[in-house]
């Protein structure tokens, strides 16, 4: 397993480099946003380690351009700042999780494992999922419905994953946010609603018949039925 580490404070880099192969993980460090955006585009990597605050191009930055160019690679997000604001907007530009410094080296190593056993859950045994007139690929990351191609982010397409494999289930917030962002839900933080609004707006206004319903007091049903 390849593991990209994109942090400009040599100390942090080299002592992640050094736990993560000790758990049997081959690491790259780079220093700055530039050199990881590179690296990330030109290589394969199983996983990306990336710091927010980074010279020359930000971790936000490097996190949207891979996202917008439909890399899905996991990408777990360090930063200094423990801002609702902050993890939200590292959410919804498509970052696998958010980990907030300092933090203890198992803690990460876990996220990384948990990161990596959600990856691998897509088989070739399971090419695509359909409901009603919409369908995803599931190997080539790719939606349509109606024959129309619709663009999702990277997050987008595995709460809309989620959804259809949890077809006609009400699903809570909670669950949600444990699924698709690793996280516990945090009712200070609106980034649930607002990802099933991004995704409402992509996948059910233009088209018959709605598939994401609000179940109010209790959260969202994704159900072509729903009377």
């Amino acid at each position: 397993m390849r593991i990209l580490i994109v942090e400009d404070e040599i100390k942090a880099g080299e002592y992640l480099v050094k736990g993560l192969s000790e758990a049997g993980f081959n690491c790259e460090h780079v220093p700055n946003g530039v050199d990881g955006l590179y690296k990330a585009t030109s290589e394969s990597f199983d996983l990306i380690v990336l710091d927010v605050m980074l010279p020359m191009l930000s971790g936000w930055q490097v996190l949207q351009t891979l996202r917008s160019s439909n890399i899905d690679t996991p990408i777990i997000m360090l930063t200094a700042k423990d801002q609702v604001e902050d993890r939200v907007k590292g959410l919804e530009l498509g970052a696998d999780d958010y980990l907030v410094k300092p933090f203890a080296f198992v803690e990460l190593l876990a996220r990384i494992r948990n990161a990596l056993k959600r990856k691998s859950t897509t088989t070739a045994s399971e090419s695509s999922l359909t409901v009603a007139n919409l369908t995803i690929d599931l190997l080539r990351r790719r939606v349509t419905r109606d024959n129309t191609a619709i663009t999702l982010t990277a997050k987008e397409f595995s709460l809309l994953e989620l959804f259809m494999r949890r077809h006609g289930e009400v699903m809570s917030r909670s669950q949600i946010a444990s699924a698709v962002w690793d996280m516990n839900f945090d009712s200070d933080t609106n980034v649930i609603d607002v990802a099933v609004k991004r995704l409402r707006a992509k996948i059910d206004k233009e088209f018959e018949p709605k598939l994401i319903h609000t179940i109010r007091g209790m959260g969202y049903l994704f159900d072509d039925n729903k009377e």
